[in-house]
């Protein structure tokens, strides 16, 4: 739609409930949804979507206005392209981390706890370009009365999210709820590059979440398999100059893959939090040969 008053293109998000819900049922599912739309009003990131209003329009339906974005979002761009060279990836995932730096900087941090193609808007509808993270529904604000440094915070909603993208931490099961930082996010960038870059994903490709679920697929996913690296001709390798940029390559594919692996590290207390994958050789310039 456009907002005459602000004189901008805005999308709206209309939230339907169904009439034949319960009262209890409804005063949940807009319990739910006010509570993501006040966490999201108050981000203000440009590589975030952002919120700018929120009415009733009947008894049953209320609509969102937010930041219109033009492309579509990275999940549609893989469905018809499967994968994407690296540095366009690269530049995606340096957004993505850029954001969550952000998110993590705010007090409370914020978890968006659903991160994933689908939630990342192009903005030109190509992967060259600027991106923003939407989708704020399943996030989590870490208050210092629910958030512990040592052990993290109680999950409160297992079972939601999309399963690919969520780390081993959120699937055990025991007496008390599973503990969840941050490093939920970290996990969901490592998932989001591999597919970005392998056109699958690292692990439960081609399952679905009720088999990842009863496999306990994610669970076991203690190393990451990485597909070969496609072969050079015996013409191209006698070329010099083709000989260093397959050398260049050789490297990059070296500091990408433990990027991810970083990022997919299964131990959450080991696995680095955003301000150390800011830091990291990979997004930095020095890890590109010269």
């Amino acid at each position: 739609g456009f907002d005459l008053v602000a004189n901008r293109y805005v999308a709206c998000k209309v939230h339907q409930l169904n009439p034949a819900w319960p009262k209890d049922k409804k005063d949940n599912y807009i319990k739910h949804a006010l509570r993501e739309i006040n966490i999201h009003k108050t981000l203000n990131h440009p590589r975030i979507v952002k919120v700018f209003d929120v009415f009733d329009i009947d008894h049953d339906a209320f609509c969102t206005v937010l930041e219109y974005s033009e492309g579509n979002d990275l999940d549609f761009f893989l469905k018809q392209n499967k994968s994407i060279p690296e540095r366009e990836a690269k530049s995606i995932i340096c957004q993505v981390v850029s954001a969550l730096k952000y998110l993590n900087e705010r007090k409370p941090p914020v978890i968006h706890y659903d991160l994933k193609p689908g939630n990342i808007l192009l903005g030109s509808g190509q992967v060259a370009g600027e991106i923003k993270i939407t989708d704020f529904g399943l996030s989590k604000l870490m208050t210092d009365e629910e958030y512990n440094p040592e052990t993290g915070m109680d999950l409160t909603s297992q079972g939601a999210g999309t399963y690919w993208y969520l780390p081993p931490e959120c699937f055990e099961t025991g007496r008390e709820p599973p503990k969840i930082s941050s490093k939920v996010d970290i996990w969901s960038v490592g998932v989001i590059f591999f597919q970005c870059l392998f056109g699958k994903k690292p692990f439960g490709h081609n399952m679905s979440q009720a088999d990842i679920l009863h496999e306990n697929t994610i669970l076991h996913a203690r190393t990451i398999v990485f597909p070969s690296i496609t072969k050079v001709s015996d013409g191209a390798k006698s070329s010099y100059f083709s000989l260093l940029a397959r050398t260049s390559s050789v490297y990059s594919q070296i500091f990408l893959k433990e990027f991810i692996r970083k990022c997919c590290t299964y131990r959450k207390d080991l696995r680095p939090d955003v301000f150390q994958l800011c830091n990291d050789d990979y997004l930095k310039p020095k890890a590109q040969l010269k």
